[in-house]
């Protein structure tokens, strides 16, 4: 389901959603497209990541996926059923998928991407209720800041 904007615990949202936005800042220092995320499960980040895809050689160092390795290995489970996802920039198809198959209870990211969201804007893989899991998602928490840093990045990359 795609809940869009707000939520009764918008405090929690601002303090994990910081501590991604922390992550894209070291993503953007290290020349990757600033994108960072983490995983939180009663209120403790348990996975965290950012953009590698540089760093490795790797497509699918995306920071969700490095994110939800994390917090697979800590809490020695695949699934993530009461975990929340927070990340700097909507997850794309591959990483929505990753969030379906992990079965994360929720997803909440700041800015939207219309060219590659995976969770409402260009698809909305994560909510589709053909799949056998669906994810709530949130979006537009910290969306100034979360956009600013995108736009900064690809601005010096032109």
């Amino acid at each position: 389901m795609f809940n869009g904007k707000g939520s009764n615990s918008k405090l929690n949202h601002d303090l994990f959603m910081m501590k991604a936005f922390h992550l894209a800042e070291k993503a953007f220092e290290d020349d990757e497209v600033p994108v960072g995320a983490v995983v939180v499960y009663e209120n403790s980040i348990v996975g965290q990541g950012y953009n590698q895809v540089e760093r490795l050689n790797d497509p699918t160092a995306h920071a969700e996926m490095i994110a939800i390795s994390a917090a697979c290995d800590t809490l020695s489970s695949k699934y993530l059923s009461d975990c929340t996802l927070y990340v700097t920039l909507e997850p794309c198809a591959m990483c929505s998928g990753a969030i379906v198959w992990s079965k994360l209870k929720r997803v909440v990211f700041g800015a939207l991407d219309a060219k590659a969201g995976g969770c409402g804007s260009l698809f909305n893989i994560a909510a589709n209720k053909k799949l056998n899991h669906q994810t709530e998602i949130i979006h537009g928490v910290m969306e100034i800041d979360c956009q600013f840093i995108l736009n900064r990045f690809f601005k010096s990359k032109r």
